[in-house]
């Protein structure tokens, strides 16, 4: 399978079959996510840290090879926390230029196409620069829309107090 020295494939059927097969996977075992952490060091004194992840069992680890293939970025790494590896993207740059586009070609089928919409939102407010307050608890805000029945080490209320 050739690959195309930027991520994705050339337009081709059997390409556009891997690139729904991968959009089918993350459908079922990605996580588009907003992680936040207190930084006094940061004028904001909050990290807005957006993430894609994939993980798979280590047996099974082909296909994050083939997403690592696809989008021309990323890493796999070991997550100790359940034995698996993970596909992860934390870079903004390569969320917004090559993560989003290629779920807003090959879209997600179920609710968590909801969950990725409000992440390309918050990934393209952060890549314009730096944000105001009122900026910062807009995405906060935004933020906490997403992954709803996951759990959050901090509320909305305990990050906008941080700000």
């Amino acid at each position: 399978m050739h690959v195309h020295p930027g991520g994705i494939m050339p337009n081709t059927s059997v390409s556009r079959n891997v690139c729904w097969y991968l959009s089918g996977y993350a459908d079922g075992e990605g996580s588009f996510c907003v992680s936040f952490s207190p930084r006094n060091k940061l004028r904001s004194k909050l990290e807005v840290r957006p993430s894609f992840s994939v993980s798979q069992n280590a047996d099974r680890s082909e296909v994050l090879s083939l997403f690592q293939q696809i989008l021309g970025c990323g890493t796999i790494r070991p997550d100790r926390s359940d034995k698996t590896l993970k596909f992860e993207i934390r870079s903004l740059s390569e969320l917004v230029e090559k993560v989003i586009p290629f779920f807003e070609k090959y879209h997600l089928m179920s609710s968590k196409r909801k969950d990725f919409s409000v992440f390309s939102q918050i990934c393209h407010l952060m890549n314009e620069g730096n944000k105001s307050k009122s900026e910062l608890e807009h995405i906060i805000r935004l933020a906490m829309k997403m992954n709803v029945s996951g759990k959050r080490k901090y509320n909305t209320h305990k990050l906008i107090s941080i700000l």
